[in-house]
């Protein structure tokens, strides 16, 4: 055996040589190619430093309060969908707890005490009858008799003993009920317990008026929590900016020094505008200056004004008047207030707006009249001294500058100016409170694009 298989393996073994052989020729290994990443001994060059990352510019003022106003606007919904939420969650509950209730009180119970009232009833009204019946037996017409006496006083007594038996049946019935719920029906078969007695229709209306005086105290608290529910959302509404507005200016007092100046887009020189604005003065004279423009020349070119219960608007001095009036009385002096004054030269029409409605209208008002350029426009004051004088110059109405009782006190927010009269239909879609009337902006003073600047204690607000 061993001699058979030596050559068989001297045979493989030669075979392998020989492959290894040949594969050998054909491989080639060339060491000699360079490569890219190859480090050679002359390269002594430094090292390029990266480029430094990207900085981000500096946030502006501007940048930073659109962002606060973002971040308040943000929370001011989670709040009010907070809110929401919570009185949809109670109302329903509350709806629950009272389905629940007349489900258990108003069926077994209700079922099982006006049965136990009929019966009740019906066996002292066959009691009664009795005594009736025996009493007339016992009349002197009848003839008075120890027996028949006897048996009346058997009888008035059962009937006082059924009596106390009822009423001490009817108090564990109406226990039962009203401490486990269904206690008073049949649970299998859902009819009444037979033991239940007799009753009479006074104990079921006692029943019922027990009922009705829980109905009463349930809707007694509901109609308290929408009382509080609306002064909640009336106060809500005083806090929050109307017509979609995000900021308003806020005037805090009276002062010579608190005031707002405008710088408009483009000059005053025409010859018709609109203004519009929302307002909610504090506390109002019997003359607060709200939107003021004049020059050195007339301190007065437009001025448009609050009384003690009216709106005024003035175009080239206090002769040209046009006046309005119930327009702070009637709601008083804590809601947000929308007003318009619109002006044309050719025809001489003036026309204030208020709330989307148009209250007054005055024609030859300042008819042909231009406005000139090169005035002063601020908010809650006239600036009498708008132009570079000296103290001689002698011009009526620049001597003091400003006064303390024309100021404005109280919040403005949505100031716009066109150089154009708007439509009926422009001017009530701007005084929509629930709108968007701040995305409208105007072409010559524009709330949110135009620069004001707040002088004083006055600034903005969100």
């Amino acid at each position: 055996m061993f001699r058979w298989r030596l050559p068989q393996a001297v045979c493989v073994l030669s075979a392998c040589v020989c492959l290894v052989l040949a594969y050998e020729d054909d491989i080639d290994v060339n060491y000699s190619e360079a490569y890219f990443n190859e480090i050679t001994e002359g390269d002594t060059g430094e090292p390029t430093p990266s480029p430094a990352p990207c900085s981000s510019p500096d946030l502006t003022k501007w940048d930073k309060i659109f962002s606060m106003l973002e971040n308040s606007q943000m929370r001011e919904n989670m709040l009010l969908q907070y809110a929401d939420d919570i009185i949809k969650v109670e109302m329903g509950s509350l709806r629950g707890e009272m389905l629940r209730f007349v489900a258990q009180y108003g069926g077994s119970c209700g079922v099982a005490v006006e049965t136990a009232g009929r019966r009740m009833a019906f066996q002292l009204e066959s009691r009664l009858r009795e005594s009736l019946k025996l009493r007339d037996q016992t009349s002197p017409a009848a003839g008075n008799s120890v027996g028949n006496s006897d048996h009346l006083e058997a009888m008035l007594q059962q009937l006082l003993t059924a009596a106390r038996t009822q009423a001490s049946r009817f108090a564990k019935m109406e226990t039962s009920c009203f401490g486990r719920p269904g206690d008073g029906m049949n649970s299998k078969t859902g009819s009444e317990i037979p033991d239940v007695g007799g009753a009479g229709h006074q104990e079921q209306e006692v029943t019922s008026q027990d009922f009705r005086i829980v109905l009463e105290e349930v809707l007694t608290a509901l109609q308290q929590t929408r009382v509080e529910l609306e002064e909640v959302l009336r106060s809500s509404r005083q806090r929050y900016l109307p017509a979609g507005c995000e900021m308003a200016l806020l005037f805090p007092m009276r002062s010579r020094r608190i005031y707002t100046s405008i710088t408009p887009d483009v000059p005053l020189s025409v010859s018709s505008f609109t203004v519009c604005m929302w307002m909610k003065p504090t506390t109002v004279s019997n003359k607060t200056v709200l939107f003021s423009y004049g020059n050195r020349r007339n301190p007065y070119e437009i001025q448009l004004l609050l009384g003690q219960t009216s709106a005024l608007f003035t175009i080239g001095g206090e002769a040209h008047l046009v006046e309005a009036r119930g327009v702070v009385s009637p709601r008083g002096i804590s809601e947000w207030i929308h007003l318009c004054g619109a002006w044309s030269s050719e025809q001489g029409l003036a026309s204030l707006w208020v709330d989307g409605k148009k209250l007054a209208s005055t024609p030859g008002v300042a008819e042909g009249h231009v406005l000139p350029d090169g005035g002063s426009l601020q908010l809650g004051q006239e600036k009498n001294s708008c132009c570079p004088q000296s103290d001689s110059s002698g011009v009526p109405g620049f001597e003091e500058g400003f006064d303390p009782k024309l100021a404005f006190v109280g919040k403005m927010t949505g100031v716009n100016m066109w150089d154009r009269v708007l439509s009926e239909e422009e001017i009530s879609e701007l005084a929509l409170r629930d709108g968007r009337g701040c995305e409208q902006r105007g072409n010559m003073v524009a709330w949110g694009a135009t620069e004001m600047v707040p002088h004083g204690g006055a600034q903005f607000i969100n």
